[in-house]
């Protein structure tokens, strides 16, 4: 597998390429799944329909990797924590847990209540041609704590952060929690056969510095500490979206993974001379250069500059793809990644 490969810094004939939110909106196929599905959740838990929207991308973008289909949120939701999608409006939850009391109601040892993430998986492997690779995922523990305690989304994060600073050992005991159970989570993907696992710490941006390390990549490396102990040749990516601004102190860190995924607002140039010969890079084209062709190839053509075209990088966006994307550009920016980086 290309995809595999690349992630063990093995020479490969081009740079591979997959995309964050590859299976979504922007894709008729998608839509029309989707309200065959019902709801969004509905989606989720459809092992048929999950499996179906996962290969989409594959089919029709060439796409080197699948992402499995289904939502970060599936961990605090069957950890006891009531979950709807608002149209226009995103996940909430309907309780929060900003005291100890709140936290005594997650459940632990939940893993049998994700059955239906795994069965997608095995039947997605079934499908998917050897040649490609499917990458299964999670959300790490900080950013799912943030939406655990505010309920929604947030801009500010203020409950949160607020625990951060006056109950940090209540806000230590839902992060230690639920990287428990991310650990026999992503265990289980494995074992159902995804080819690589990915933490996505959407909100590590949110927190300064030191309390980024204390309350969110310390769990990661956790994680990754954990899954590497069993599974040593699984590659592992993490992607800590909005540390940009302080890439160096990634560097004497003993950690896990193998790839780090770099979001849109760091210097590609930056990230490889702080971190490129320690970790294979992963990213990063501004998703909205994707709306013009001629700004698509000229920041494809700046990363190539950078990166090259040999091991140690692995072609994505720095961020997911976007519901109203033209699905011919999507198409074309495959096409031109593995024109321009052919070894």
């Amino acid at each position: 597998m290309i995809f595999i490969d690349a992630c063990n810094r093995k020479q490969t004939p081009y740079t591979p390429i997959w995309m964050m939110r590859q299976a979504g909106r922007y894709l008729s196929e998608y839509r029309e799944v989707r309200l065959k599905a019902g709801s969004f959740l509905d989606l989720c838990k459809n092992t048929e329909l999950a499996s179906k929207v996962t290969l989409q991308p594959i089919d029709i973008l060439d796409c080197d990797a699948a992402i499995l289909f289904s939502d970060i949120l599936v961990v605090p939701l069957e950890m006891g924590m009531k979950l709807n999608f608002v149209k226009n409006e995103g996940p909430k939850f309907e309780t929060c847990i900003r005291s100890e009391k709140d936290f005594s109601i997650l459940q632990n040892n939940i893993g049998s209540k994700l059955s239906y993430v795994y069965d997608t998986i095995s039947v997605i492997r079934s499908k998917l041609s050897k040649q490609k690779a499917l990458i299964g995922f999670c959300g790490a523990p900080w950013t799912l704590a943030t939406y655990m305690v505010e309920g929604e989304g947030s801009k500010t994060y203020a409950n949160c952060k607020k625990m951060l600073y006056t109950n940090p050992k209540l806000l230590h005991n839902i992060l230690q929690s639920v990287s428990n159970e991310l650990k026999s989570y992503l265990e289980s993907q494995i074992k159902a056969g995804v080819d690589s696992v990915m933490l996505f710490d959407s909100w590590a941006g949110a927190l300064e510095p030191s309390s980024y390390f204390e309350f969110g990549f310390n769990y990661i490396i956790d994680i990754s500490k954990y899954i590497k102990s069993k599974f040593p040749n699984i590659p592992i990516i993490v992607f800590p979206k909005g540390v940009g601004g302080y890439l160096h102190k990634f560097v004497d860190i003993k950690a896990y993974f193998d790839v780090f995924g770099v979001d849109w607002e760091t210097s590609m140039a930056y990230a490889k001379e702080v971190l490129g010969d320690k970790y294979v890079l992963q990213g990063n084209l501004e998703p909205m250069r994707l709306y013009n062709e001629n700004s698509m190839i000229n920041g494809i053509d700046e990363i190539v500059s950078i990166m090259g075209k040999k091991e140690g990088h692995i072609f994505n966006l720095g961020h997911g793809m976007l519901p109203d994307l033209p699905r011919e550009n999507a198409i074309k920016l495959v096409q031109l990644v593995k024109e321009k980086t052919k070894r």
